[in-house]
Formats: structure tokens, C-alpha cells, sequence
């Protein structure tokens, strides 16, 4: 497939790319586009054709469902299937455009590939001027989960995406790096009491100031389960290599670390240590990437995805990471870690 690839400034769109980029959105054609989250593997979400072509791109499990973004209040009315309760308005109100998908009963005009064959769709908005211009300009949903090959490393990145889509897809729409880099936090409003499926750019407390009692569930589903959010059966976000999370104080993680660094380096293995700003003077004689201060944790979000490929770049056999706190935006940043370790973690 010809992939065209265009790089757009937010600031100062093209809007006749943007228009080329709808139409092939209309005609049943996959677009990927930036938003603030991560990037997004686009086709037209009213239209099981074009969903088809995301699974075959990104090689997806196709009961594994996806997310519908829209770029009005009248889109989202089209695609669920009951009137918006007042805590739904609330938080529409405050976090839209944003990372927060809604999960709803579905209205009869979604097909059943975007669902998975469920009864519920989920929704979002997504806080960027070229993902909501396309949305717009398209005049449809769009159907759209990350824009990376399946069960790796999702894109942040216009050099992510190129790598992982180029020849898959029939346009590349390039803005900047993501800025909350993981995705949205998905809540199901179905239930009486909502409950966060996936944590990702908004957090607990967020939610929780908004609505009272919020419940969270306990994110896997078992292999013969349909999961009702992305992210909750298969492997996801995997560097190449192997990753362990050493969890603990953080004095016991360094050294720790630094044991498991100089046991594997002696068998000839090449190391990466995922660290922070603070430890990454700590490890000697391996790669060492920081993810940020442990002072701001939206900034260490924003940056694990970009990490995890870039230690694929440098091709090391194994990568420790050090654990954070599992609060706020932590809670998204080691439910990340936890899955590209396939649930590998050490405790000190």
C-alpha cells in the first residue's frame, strides 16, 4: 500500500490536507493522526468495512474493541443508545476534549466490529486541534485505537508511526510528540456506580471530584472473555526485550538494580535500566534511560512509551525498571509498566 505522509504544525493547519485526509476517512480508508494521548490508527466507525482494515493493519485481535472519537456532542448522541445521565454531563463538561473515554449502550448505527459484538460502545473526544479538524471535516466518528503494531509499544511520536504504519495505511497525518503520552482513562458509566476499565490521562481523584464513589476493576479478563475496554486481555506495550519492575523503597530498588545489572552483565547480556532523574547516575556499565523526575509524573508518562522503543533502537537482551507510586497519574504509569513486563516484578 502507498502511504502518504504529511506533517502538519497545530498552530497553523493545512486544512486542505486535512480535507484529503476526511475524505479517504469517508471512502473507507485508515488514516493515522495525533492526539494528545498517543497517536491513532483512524477509518470511518459507522462502517465495518473500514474498521476491518485497523485490525489487518496494526494485526489486532478483533474482539478487542475500540474507542470512538468524536468532535461534537451530536456524534456522540448518534452512537449511544440513552439519554446522557447528570454525572455523564458533568464530567463531559469538565474533561472533554480529554483523555477520558465513556463507555455507553450503544445506539443500532454502530457496527458490531467497532464493538466487538457488545452492547456498549466507548467514546472520547480527543484534546487536538488536527484530530478534531479530521473528526469534523470527515462529518463521522472515528473509530480509533493506538497506531502501533499489536501488543507493542504504543506511538507517541511522528517517527513512531512511520515505523509501524508505513505501507499498512493509506495517509500519516504528523503533528508533535504526544503531550500526556498514555492513553485515556476509560470509565464505564453502564453501571450504578461507574468504574474506571483502564487508568491512563486522568486520574482517580479527577474523577472522583466529579462524581463521589467511583470503583475500579481489576483490568484483565480471562482468555475466553470479550473485554468490554482496549487494553485489558492481550499483551500490550512490549519493548523486545524482556522487562522486570523492581518495586520496594527506592533505596532498596537502586541497589537491588544494581545487583541484577552486574549478575547479568557477567553473563554477557546487555542491560538497560528504565530510571529517573534522580537514579540515573546510579547504574554503571548498562544503558541507563530516565523517564523524568520522580517530581512530576505526568512528565514520566509522557515519556515510558518512548523509552520502551528506544531501548528496542539500542537492541539490549534484558531492562529493569524502577516501580513509582501507585497514586494519581501513577497508578497509569505502572498499570504501563506492569503490562510491557508482562506482570514481572520483583519486590524488595
Amino acid at each position: 500500500m502507498n502511504t502518504e505522509v504529511f506533517f502538519l504544525d497545530e498552530n497553523n493547519i493545512d486544512l486542505d490536507i486535512i480535507d484529503r485526509a476526511a475524505e479517504i476517512i469517508r471512502n473507507n480508508g485508515t488514516v493515522v493522526f495525533p492526539t494528545e494521548t498517543v497517536y491513532g490508527l483512524g477509518a470511518n466507525a459507522l462502517s465495518g468495512e473500514a474498521v476491518k482494515k485497523i485490525f489487518a493493519a496494526k494485526g489486532r485481535p478483533s474482539d478487542n474493541p475500540l474507542i470512538a472519537h468524536v468532535s461534537s456532542m451530536n456524534m456522540l448522541l448518534y452512537l449511544i443508545g440513552s439519554p446522557l445521565g447528570a454525572g455523564t454531563g458533568l464530567l463531559i463538561d469538565k474533561y472533554w476534549p480529554g483523555p477520558l473515554t465513556l463507555i455507553f449502550k450503544k445506539s443500532g448505527k454502530v457496527p458490531d466490529e467497532v464493538t466487538a459484538g457488545m452492547d456498549t460502545i466507548a467514546v472520547r473526544m480527543p484534546d487536538n486541534r488536527i484530530a478534531l479538524e479530521l473528526i469534523e471535516r470527515a462529518g463521522l466518528p472515528i473509530a480509533a485505537p493506538s497506531a502501533n503494531i499489536s501488543g507493542k509499544p504504543s506511538p507517541t511520536t511522528p517517527e513512531h508511526v512511520i515505523a509501524d504504519m508505513m505501507g499498512k495505511v493509506d495517509m500519516i497525518l504528523c503533528g508533535s510528540k504526544c503531550s500526556v503520552g498514555v492513553e485515556s482513562t476509560i470509565l464505564d458509566m453502564t453501571e450504578d456506580v461507574p468504574i474506571v476499565l483502564r487508568p491512563g490521562g486522568l486520574t482517580l481523584e479527577e474523577l472522583e471530584n466529579v462524581l463521589g464513589t467511583v470503583r475500579v476493576s481489576g483490568g484483565q479478563v480471562g482468555d475466553k472473555e470479550v473485554p468490554r475496554a482496549p487494553g485489558m486481555k492481550y499483551t500490550h506495550y512490549a519493548p523486545d526485550a524482556d522487562m522486570i519492575i523492581v518495586k520496594g523503597e527506592l533505596d532498596k530498588i537502586i541497589k537491588k538494580i544494581q545487583e541484577l545489572a552486574a549478575e547479568y552483565s557477567a553473563r554477557g547480556m546487555k542491560v538497560g535500566v528504565l530510571a529517573s532523574d534522580e537514579t540515573a547516575g546510579c547504574y554503571k556499565d548498562c544503558r541507563v534511560l530516565s523517564l523524568g523526575s520522580r517530581s512530576d509524573v505526568s512528565i514520566i508518562a509522557s515519556n515510558i512509551f518512548e523509552k520502551l522503543r528506544e531501548f528496542d533502537k539500542i537492541g539490549v537482551d534484558i531492562i529493569f525498571a524502577e516501580a513509582y507510586e501507585e497514586s494519581h497519574m501513577g497508578i497509569a504509569v505502572m498499570n504501563r509498566m506492569k503490562k510491557a513486563a508482562g506482570f514481572n516484578i520483583i519486590e524488595v
